[in-house]
């Protein structure tokens, strides 16, 4: 089973390489130039146009798998080289590892959180400054620390300019 897995796999491969090249487009050009040369002399009959269109509906059908599967092994070889670089980052937050698990919703969110992130960076002075997921949580928490302070000293009737002077 392995073997053919492995054939169909070097096959796929070798396909996909060769329908993505210039001479597999001068073969379907020639081939849709013969078709049309060959139109008087089967005086364009049905049989004549049903070729054409068997042809190149069981071409694109099977096409479909095969740049479907080329793409999810790129998507996949990308994503573990993206993990690879966030692992060896001292920097980046490890939890970016396998996002791609995420729901539409949640990664939307995380979109929405890096637009922030971006926002933040972009009115920066510095632009060596990191911006991270852990920092801006810990800015977050003490954001929610203060104001829970200050909704306290509300409650408790004592203004901000109050407890500056103490």
């Amino acid at each position: 089973m392995n073997r053919i897995r492995e054939i169909f796999e070097s096959l796929a491969t070798k396909i996909t390489a060769f329908t993505g090249s210039s001479a597999a487009f001068g073969l379907a050009a020639f081939t849709i130039l013969v078709w049309a040369i060959t139109g008087p002399i089967f005086h364009y009959s049905d049989t004549w146009q049903l070729v054409i269109n068997t042809g190149t509906t069981i071409i694109t059908f099977l096409m479909v798998f095969l740049i479907q599967k080329a793409q999810n092994k790129d998507s996949k070889a990308i994503q573990l080289k993206l993990n690879e670089l966030i692992a060896a980052s001292r920097t980046a937050s490890n939890r970016m590892v396998d996002i791609e698990d995420l729901t539409e919703s949640e990664l939307d969110q995380l979109h929405q959180f890096y637009q922030k992130l971006s926002d933040v960076a972009e009115r920066d002075q510095d632009i060596h400054n990191s911006h991270s997921i852990d920092a801006a949580e810990q800015l977050q928490e003490t954001k929610n620390s203060i104001n829970t302070e200050i909704r306290q000293d509300s409650e408790d009737g004592i203004s901000s300019k109050e407890k500056l002077d103490n």
